[in-house]
């Protein structure tokens, strides 16, 4: 079987681009990250979906992103709530400088040491709250490097960096996900999580998790503080 990595935060789409890349035959080594964010119970719902899903292998590196701050996820800056999604040409604060270039980064040298050639991320450039990390020419661009600035792409290696859920709505990647098996149960995305671990129902991550599940007419099956 090829190899391949996948990146695993522990959110919904990451867990079913996980998903994705056993369906298409790859044996795949979860990358997860414990990079100062705010909680660990994403890394714990991480641990949940590799073990659930059957990856080959579940890593965790361990990088301090606070050391530079400029997020709300990584500094001590509110987390907004129940922010006007129409301002499209506002990236918010809970952008991480630089998080998907480092992460793929990370992905790539274990590629390099594994012998694999791909690299799964469940980047989305619909529902993404106005990340540039997560748009497709990022993606291209960070492939061109990766063929360019590795001892396996100088050799004749081609690295591919398959980002499935590019171009679906979160309504779309629910109902793969549930066709693929994914137990949203297991999964976590609020970026301000309530007492007791609960979503809070109100930063960006948890409102676009709500609309994606109302309008595939399902219900979230995790637990939210309010709604």
């Amino acid at each position: 079987m090829k190899r391949a990595i996948v990146l695993l935060s522990g959110g919904l789409d990451s867990a079913t681009t996980l998903a994705i890349c056993l369906r298409q035959g790859f044996e795949a080594y979860a990358l997860s990250f414990d990079y100062g964010q705010r909680h660990d119970i994403e890394i714990l719902a991480a641990k949940r979906v590799a073990a659930s899903l059957g990856a080959r292998e579940h890593q965790i590196a361990e990088i301090d992103l606070r050391v530079f701050g400029g997020s709300a996820l990584t500094d001590e800056i509110a987390v907004p709530k129940d922010r006007d999604e129409k301002n499209t040409n506002d990236i918010p604060i809970t952008y991480v400088p630089a998080r998907n270039t480092i992460f793929l980064s990370y992905a790539l040298a274990w590629c390099e040491v594994l012998g694999a050639a791909d690299i799964f991320m469940g980047a989305n450039a619909v529902d993404y709250s106005g990340y540039p990390d997560c748009r497709p020419e990022f993606i291209l661009a960070f492939e061109a490097l990766a063929n360019v600035a590795t001892k396996a792409g100088v050799e004749g290696a081609r690295f591919r960096i398959h980002a499935p859920l590019l171009t679906m709505s979160k309504a779309q990647i629910i109902e793969t996900g549930a066709k693929l098996r994914v137990d949203f149960s297991l999964t976590h995305s609020c970026y301000d999580p309530a007492p007791g671990s609960l979503a809070c129902g109100h930063c960006d991550s948890c409102r676009i998790r709500l609309e994606g599940f109302r309008q595939a007419g399902r219900k979230d099956p995790i637990p939210y503080a309010t709604t």
